[in-house]
């Protein structure tokens, strides 16, 4: 099945060059450009797609604000962010609000595409270390883990998922099957008031659960 997907940036070359990568790939298909966070939401609505891949700054409504109202959608779509990492603490917002992952502006066309099929797949995309920078920076202190009632062996899966593992790299390095280690995910899930393991991760990070 192909992965439709919208685009959202203000810049028409940008975003030409973009579509262009994207359709390269026989598994996705563009099908809406806009360029703010208003035509964002209104593209959703029209078109259902799998997948946004929208910047951060835009006029109008940024990719901040955009991202956290399609997260208040009964069945939102999966959200990739786009940046150059100038401004960090957007997309680490970004991610706080139910985003899924980010990808360079500079990256390689088949980053690219390996980051949309990714986040289509009801996985996140994750970078440790810049989720590590991030948090480290924002200077929260909320200290919502060690609250959690985390067993030891959810505590095991949040510290592995931190370092941006799979549940199949989980279960190989804890010698679990695969479908326990989805047990505890989804339970820790849960007990953090977490979307996805994006938040988890972040929530990790920020506590001091796992150090920056």
């Amino acid at each position: 099945m192909t992965i439709s997907v919208i685009l959202i940036d203000d810049e028409p070359l940008v975003r030409a060059g973009l579509a262009a990568i994207i359709d390269s790939d026989p598994g996705l298909e563009v099908v809406g450009e806009g360029d703010d966070g208003t035509e964002a939401l209104d593209l959703v609505t029209r078109l259902d797609p799998d997948v946004v891949v929208m910047d951060v700054h835009m006029p109008h409504l940024d990719g901040l604000e955009a991202t956290r109202l399609l997260m208040s959608r009964q069945e939102p779509p999966r959200v990739l962010i786009l940046t150059t990492f100038d401004s960090d603490d957007y997309v680490f917002e970004a991610l706080r609000v139910g985003a899924d992952g980010f990808v360079l502006k500079r990256a390689q066309p088949s980053e690219l595409v390996r980051a949309v099929h990714i986040v289509a797949g009801g996985d996140a995309l994750l970078y440790p270390q810049k989720i590590r920078d991030m948090a480290a920076r924002s200077h929260r202190a909320v200290d919502v883990v060690s609250s959690a009632g985390l067993s030891r062996r959810e505590q095991e899966v949040l510290t592995l998922m931190s370092r941006g593992m799979s549940n199949a790299e989980i279960a190989g390095e804890m010698f679990l099957g695969a479908e326990t280690v989805k047990t505890y995910v989804s339970s820790l899930l849960s007990k953090l008031g977490a979307r996805d393991r994006t938040q988890a991760v972040i929530k990790a990070f920020e506590s001091g659960f796992v150090e920056t």
